[in-house]
């Protein structure tokens, strides 16, 4: 990988990490729980992507954040009040950021009118308050400057005033005297700031009339353009930076209020700050400070005609390109308000993190994988020794079969993040699906800091979009049919994680109407999914949902309809390893859990002998394990066997018979007995000849490397070199259950009651 691709990739990652945030604060704004820092953190998000995203040329990315900036901009001077509506819109705009994202990611072109419907709705919002946020308007102020040059008049002679400045606010008079607000704990000092861009400054797509409108709010303030390097209009080079700034602030905020205007253009200009009347000076009353309010006004012009020397964005050389650096990772959308004091925790943030691409992670987990197989082959081949006789290598090992784990551990956990990045998406998506289907839904989250594999998390969206768009659209009744079933008008949507065992269990819960279960089956025998005649369960005709092309909308729309959305949830969370539960209850609703491993790696399992064959059992789902007494089994009417267990009768599964192993023992007394545990909470005994001992095992998809196999989660290699079945309780269950006739004698798992 080239430096050039190596800098892109991490770009991407940040605006990954950024678009994330930006969610999170726009859905705050939305709720009214943002203030002016919420603002500020929106549009420092859009304006890093912006600057990356010039300097690699991405010039219809910059040109859409642009005018996103420009109404943001907008918003943090109050200009433009945040309303539900215009919140709205740049929740919708931030969606049509992110597709840009990932087009210029992925190398793909979008159509050329995607982004038009968004770029004229912000263009509009601004016009509301007589604000040209349209880009192409620079060439009016082009044409304009390039008649006072042609005049023989300079920058610093008085302009037209510029659109951008009309309604412009005019603050500097209230500045003196908000000034001794607070005179004994910050004095009102005044600094002098001599600002010279780099040509690097506007090919990353940075205007100084933004950096202007910053330093204005920090106090009293007067600013002047220097254009003596302004060339003759025919020698000007479009990517050239000739203005200069000199600017007078006072304020009582310090200096680092004035340094954190500037941080994103850091490297990008010269810039130096120098205190004029110091601490010991500044005693004086604030009132003989002289702000010179007049001269704000005449500063806007020579940052209006700032854009004359913004050029089109184009790719740099490798060098130039690690300057985004990581404006956008280390300050973050967090960074906060101008002048707010939040470099120091930046800062320290950053020193404690570095950014590690996903595929080295993914390389020292299958590298400590390996080792873990290493340690188990080495344990294997010297479990013949006497431990007395040899005890440095005895302990040497035992320390080793420790080390691996903390490793293993420490690596799993590098890989680990909360679901909250997945859970941060959903409140946006159940206030649209409100707004779609006229209900008033709510919508609750808990355990969102539960960890998880990185994997597992990526392949969460959609499965969690798909049971939130069922529960809206399916579940949850209008306000008028809630109000007659005596419900509140507003129905509720609880999302929770929790971890129990060695699994993560996520489950979305709704308070409406359940699942109508003579309408599934009744649409069922409609599509020929079932038979007519066919006697199912309440169970069996909840997951008739999931088949696909199956759905109960009477008609196709935006949210339902068509049958693909819960079958595309089973699908997915079966490929990592997971299972799909429903529970529900008619007028009351319903319960969607989704089980997944918490990690895709490694476990801890139980050797199993069966017959000639080892396998696999995970050591989350043991409960205990026993050799029965003749008098603790008993036989019911399809000579299925129970073993009863203090007072608790739970159902026998013999597994040589399940997975046609010879040499199996068949004499229960004679054999081993595991009770494990399934999510749902029952339990099954599964009948094994003995119990080789308790090993941590790495594990490796079937489904990667040759065919799902109902019964059996995964695989792994032994220390022995051979390949272990990885046992799955549940599939085991179902094959108990609805197969186990044909192979064996096995029971249907409906233990009664004790």
């Amino acid at each position: 990988m080239d430096d050039l691709a190596q800098f892109k990739q991490t770009f991407f990652a940040e605006c990954e990490e950024l678009l994330g945030d930006l969610e999170g604060h726009l859905m705050a704004l939305q709720s009214g729980e943002g203030d002016n820092n919420t603002l500020n953190a929106v549009f420092r998000a859009i304006h890093s992507i912006k600057g990356g995203a010039g300097a690699f040329g991405f010039d219809r990315l910059v040109a859409f954040a642009h005018i996103f900036e420009t109404v943001l901009d907008l918003m943090r001077d109050g200009r433009l009040e945040p309303t539900p509506d215009s919140v709205l819109l740049v929740l919708h705009c931030a969606d049509i950021l992110s597709d840009l994202v990932k087009a210029a990611q992925n190398g793909t072109e979008l159509p050329a009118d995607h982004e038009n419907e968004g770029r004229k709705s912000l263009i509009d919002l601004a016009a509301t308050i007589g604000v040209d946020a349209d880009p192409n308007a620079a060439d009016a102020a082009l044409a304009a400057l390039d008649a006072q040059l042609a005049g023989g008049g300079g920058l610093d002679a008085e302009p037209e005033p510029a659109p951008a400045a009309a309604p412009e606010p005019e603050p500097e008079p209230e500045a003196p005297a908000a000034a001794p607000a607070a005179p004994a704990k910050a004095p009102l000092l005044k600094y002098l700031v001599k600002f010279t861009p780099r040509d690097a400054l506007y090919q990353r797509a940075n205007e100084p009339l933004i950096l202007i409108r910053e330093l204005r709010e920090l106090g009293g303030f007067l600013a002047k353009a220097d254009a003596e390097a302004v060339p003759a209009l025919d020698q000007i080079q479009p990517e050239g930076a000739y203005i200069k700034w000199e600017f007078e602030v006072e304020t009582d905020r310090g200096e680092q209020a004035i340094k954190d205007v500037f941080e994103f253009v850091l490297d990008d200009c010269e810039l130096s700050i120098t205190c004029l009347n110091p601490p010991a000076a500044a005693a004086k009353p604030a009132a003989e400070a002289k702000p010179a309010p007049e001269a704000a006004p005449k500063a806007e012009a020579p940052a209006a005609a700032a854009p004359v020397a913004q050029p089109k964005p184009e790719a740099p050389k490798p060098a130039a390109a690690a300057a985004p650096k990581p404006e956008a990772g280390a300050g973050g959308p967090g960074a906060g308000a101008a002048g707010g004091g939040g470099a120091p925790g930046g800062e320290t943030k950053a020193a404690r993190s570095i950014r590690v691409d996903l595929d080295r992670v993914d390389k020292l987990v299958n590298m400590v994988g390996e080792l873990v197989i290493t340690h188990a082959m080495i344990a294997q081949q010297t479990e013949h020794l006497h431990a007395d006789q040899h005890p440095e290598l005895a302990n040497g090992l035992a320390e080793l079969s420790h080390h691996i784990r903390d490793l293993q551990e420490s690596v799993m956990a590098m890989r680990a993040q909360p679901v909250k990045s997945v859970f941060a998406r959903l409140p946006r998506l159940v206030r649209e699906l409100a707004m779609m289907t006229n209900k008033k839904i709510r919508l609750d989250m808990s355990g969102e800091n539960t960890e998880i594999d990185k994997t597992v998390i990526e392949q969460l969206g959609d499965p969690l979009t798909h049971m939130i768009r069922n529960s809206c659209d399916h579940g949850i009744e209008s306000p008028e049919d809630r109000a007659a079933a005596g419900k509140p008008a507003e129905g509720v949507i609880h999302v929770s994680a929790d971890q129990r065992g060695g699994r993560i269990v996520i489950e979305i819960t709704d308070d409406g109407r359940g699942i109508n279960r003579e309408k599934v089956m009744k649409k069922a025998i409609e599509k020929k999914l079932v038979a007519p005649d066919a006697v199912l369960s309440n169970e069996e005709i909840d997951n008739l949902i999931f088949l696909p092309g199956f759905s109960t909308a009477d008609t196709v729309s935006n949210i339902s309809g068509r049958g693909v959305g819960m079958d595309v949830v089973r699908q997915n969370i079966q490929s990592l390893g997971g299972r799909v539960h429903i529970q529900s209850r008619p007028g009351q609703g319903s319960s969607f859990i989704l089980t997944l491993p918490l990690t895709l790696a490694v476990l801890d399992g139980m050797v199993l002998k069966v017959g000639v064959q080892s396998y696999i059992l995970p050591l989350a789902n043991i409960v205990e394990s026993l050799r029965p007494e003749p008098d603790q089994i008993n036989i019911v009417a399809n000579q299925s066997q129970l073993l009863r267990i203090r007072g608790e009768y739970v159902p026998l599964v013999y597994l040589h018979r399940i997975f046609k192993v010879p040499n199996g023992i068949d004499d229960t007394t004679k054999a081993l007995i595991i009770i494990v545990e399934l999510e749902d909470g029952s339990k099954m005994g599964l009948v094994v000849d003995e119990i080789i001992g308790q090993q941590q095992v790495v594990i490796k998809s079937l489904e990667e490397n040759f065919d799902p196999i109902r019964g059996v989660g995964a695989a792994t290699i032994l220390g022995n070199g051979r390949v272990s079945l990885i046992l799955d309780v549940a599939g085991i269950k179902h094959i108990a259950e609805h197969e186990g006739q044909q192979r064996g004698s096995v029971p249907r798992l409906a233990a009664p009651a004790a």
